[in-house]
């Protein structure tokens, strides 16, 4: 969520560009959902810029609702489903006893939430309006600070208690990015989540480039880096 359609559009496509060097960069198979990350938070700020683009009629209206249910889908049903999972990958196989027993809670506490989130997008149309200098979105989440509560919980806590030190602070610059997003939002009706998205993306990438490669044979080697095995 950025404060236009253009910064959306930049970016939405710096990030992506992060993402696709981290995925390239990735030399354990297990860091890969991570690594796509960044790839996924560009997608979503390139699809909000369209979603600007409808509520000032620059695109037709289906475009627009199309780009308003894609949003949604990331930003609600996706991300509680796929950061846990993509955490746990990433210490997989060395995340042992309550370490599991921990990520298994927030993969499941996330899938719940991915479920009632996904219901009330089948359930109920996604609305956007411009709103100052961001779009508000409404879909009518029921029980909704519950729902809030178990995503918080479900994406930061599971980065916040990773293993890794760099996921740690990837969980601790999402919480307090987004801490500022939701302050900023109510006193000026301005968004500066594309920011800490952009933050994020880099220290993914400064973790997947940190790595070192698994050893030969063993779960989550691969045989070298992404970009040598499209070559």
């Amino acid at each position: 969520m950025c404060w236009s359609a253009g910064t959306d559009l930049v970016m939405g496509s710096a990030i992506t560009a992060v993402g696709i060097a981290s995925v390239a960069s990735v030399r354990r198979i297990n860091d890969l959902p991570m690594a796509l990350l960044p790839v996924v938070l560009g997608a979503h700020q390139l699809i909000e810029a369209v979603v600007w683009q409808g509520e000032t009629g620059d695109v037709s209206a289906g475009t627009a609702e199309i780009a308003r249910e894609a949003w949604a889908v990331i930003a609600f049903p996706l991300l509680p489903a796929f950061v846990p999972l993509a955490v746990l990958a990433a210490q997989w196989p060395l995340a042992r006893g309550r370490e599991r027993v921990r990520a298994t809670f927030f993969i499941v506490l996330g899938l719940v939430v991915a479920g009632a989130l996904g219901h009330a997008l089948v359930s109920r149309p996604v609305n956007a309006e411009i709103c100052g200098n961001t779009v508000r979105y409404s879909v009518g989440i029921p029980a909704a600070p519950w729902v809030i509560a178990g995503y918080l919980v479900a994406t930061l806590g599971s980065l916040l208690l990773a293993r890794d030190r760099l996921l740690r602070l990837l969980g601790l610059v999402c919480a307090v990015g987004a801490a500022i997003t939701m302050r900023l939002w109510f006193h000026a009706f301005a968004s500066t989540w594309c920011a800490v998205a952009a933050a994020a993306s880099v220290i993914v990438l400064w973790w997947v480039r940190s790595r070192r490669p698994a050893p030969p044979g063993s779960a989550g080697s691969s045989p070298g880096p992404v970009s040598e095995l499209v070559r």
